[in-house]
């Protein structure tokens, strides 16, 4: 029976962004748990499509002992604040010292991080906590990490990590998988008693997320060809397609392989460096105007089968605060009918619909929160269809079992325009969302999510068709529209796109 350590510290970091994440985010949590320190992780964890809880599961399966430090996540956001950073990362660090000098030891380590987290003072935040991870507990003990699909993984990361297991995965469904993948990495080195070969390849031009959906191409080849080369060579491959909203060196796609046999990891690197390089003509993705978006969906959708519109550009899952109008704007323009859009997040008028009460009609302005140059609320008369209290547990194939606290809710009527208020930010990704605000999501005619991609786990089979809106926010979707400044130079802004 080995000793593992289990913790991890999870934000996706848009640098653009107007808002950082203090500490009080990660306490808030988003939608994730908030902080947890030793044994409470394993409560709040449990049964969520998380990657330690999935990484939890596996080291128990096998009687491992597990030793839990510090665990925390935050919704995106521009940089992590020193002082966060430095509590969060610091408790860890003071878990982990009483662990090595131990008479019992300590034999792995498993983090569950992003690759995407950039802090105040670090570029790289995973690379700096694997460096001061690596420092406490040697190159005896390995250590191994689970990342986002949308990891920068950088030189530093693949250095101090023995392995690295990445989501599969865009939606998310595969989280917790992804955590025990990366137990079972840990297990095979203490099985074996010495590490694998390592590989390590980056690429020459970013993609936009609304294009890196695994629901669609071609990423979903990538993966599957991802698989196939596993199996046929007998190692491990992850692939990250990059967060491109963070303006930093390492920012963009790369492969990592894992093996054994480092002839036959060569030869499954470099099948799969190919298709990736060869597919960049294929990320290329169709952006709508807010207008055009809706004047399509008002012909496309009806009850039952809802026309979707991602309000990519302000999801709170890449840095977005979820509160622009731009589509909210265009749709009540119009006058849609049996129309939503949601979550929009605005303390304030939540709080106002829960003063006024259920049935109420009354003045209102909505979003526009962060203050943004060129944002503006809009400003009308709502009804005060229903409220909630935001917690409730999410039942789609990504949050499964997240138990959301977003704080005061509202669902708000003008006409045939609905909008669904929260309170803490959290990208829309799933139905029960809506749910508990009275709103079956099937019986609307357009849903409008302030979601990039999440969303298709659970809203895609219920939509006649799917449409990326380019509606003003903070979380661009193409990166060639970013002011870059530290990027590497050579890499092309967007698929066949400009070089910086």
């Amino acid at each position: 029976m080995a000793r593992i350590a289990i913790g991890g510290m999870q934000h996706e970091t848009n640098t653009f962004a107007p808002s950082k994440a203090t500490y009080q985010a990660f306490e808030q949590g988003g939608g994730w748990p908030s902080v947890q320190v030793g044994a409470s992780m394993f409560e709040a964890l449990e049964g969520a499509n998380i990657p330690a809880q999935g990484a939890i599961e596996a080291f128990r399966a096998q009687g491992h002992q597990l030793l839990p430090l510090t665990w925390a996540a935050a919704s995106p956001s521009a940089h992590v604040t020193r002082d966060a950073f430095e509590r969060i990362i610091g408790s860890l660090e003071d878990g982990l010292k009483p662990a090595m000098a131990d008479p019992s030891g300590l034999d792995a380590v498993y983090l569950d991080l992003h690759g995407a987290m950039v802090t105040e003072d670090h570029d790289d935040g995973e690379g700096e906590i694997l460096r001061r991870v690596r420092g406490i507990v040697g190159n005896r003990v390995p250590v191994v990490a689970s990342l986002d699909l949308h990891a920068n993984v950088s030189q530093a990361m693949v250095e101090h990590a023995d392995a690295i297991s990445i989501y599969r995965s865009y939606p998310h469904v595969d989280m917790a998988e992804t955590g025990a993948r990366a137990a079972f990495l840990a297990m095979h080195m203490l099985a074996r008693g010495k590490r694998p070969f390592k590989r390590y390849q980056t690429f020459s031009y970013l993609t936009g997320i609304p294009s890196q959906s695994t629901f669609i191409e071609p990423a979903k080849s990538l993966y599957e060809l991802l698989q196939q080369l596993e199996r046929k060579h007998h190692c491990f491959l992850s692939f990250a397609q990059g967060f491109p909203m963070a303006d930093i060196h390492d920012c963009g796609m790369s492969v990592l392989g894992y093996g054994d046999d480092a002839q036959e990891l060569d030869l499954a690197m470099l099948s799969m460096t190919d298709a990736v390089e060869s597919a960049e003509k294929d990320y290329a993705l169709e952006l709508y105007t807010p207008q055009d978006a809706i004047q399509r969906a008002m012909r496309l959708g009806s009850l039952g089968r809802p026309v979707v519109i991602a309000d990519s550009q302000d999801n709170p899952g890449a840095g977005g605060n979820g509160d622009t109008t731009g589509l909210l704007n265009a749709l009540l323009e119009v006058k849609a009918q049996d129309a939503c859009l949601g979550l929009l997040i605005d303390p304030a008028a939540a709080d106002r619909a829960h003063e006024a009460g259920q049935g109420a009609s009354l003045e209102f302005e909505l979003g526009a929160r962060s203050g943004l140059a060129g944002h503006h609320p809009v400003r009308g008369r709502f009804t005060v269809e229903r409220l909630g209290d935001g917690r409730f547990t999410c039942t789609g194939p990504m949050f499964k079992g997240f138990r959301m606290q977003l704080g005061k809710m509202a669902l708000l009527r003008q006409e045939g325009v609905r909008v669904a208020l929260a309170s803490i930010k959290c990208q829309a990704a799933d139905q029960a969302m809506f749910r508990h605000l009275g709103i079956e999501p099937s019986s609307q005619r357009i849903l409008v999510l302030k979601s990039s991609v999440h969303f298709r786990a659970d809203f895609q089979p219920i939509a006649a068709e799917v449409l990326v809106a380019r509606s003003p926010g903070p979380a661009l979707a193409d990166p060639a529209d970013f002011a870059w400044t530290k990027l590497r130079r050579g890499i092309r802004l967007n698929p066949l796109g400009n070089v910086f």
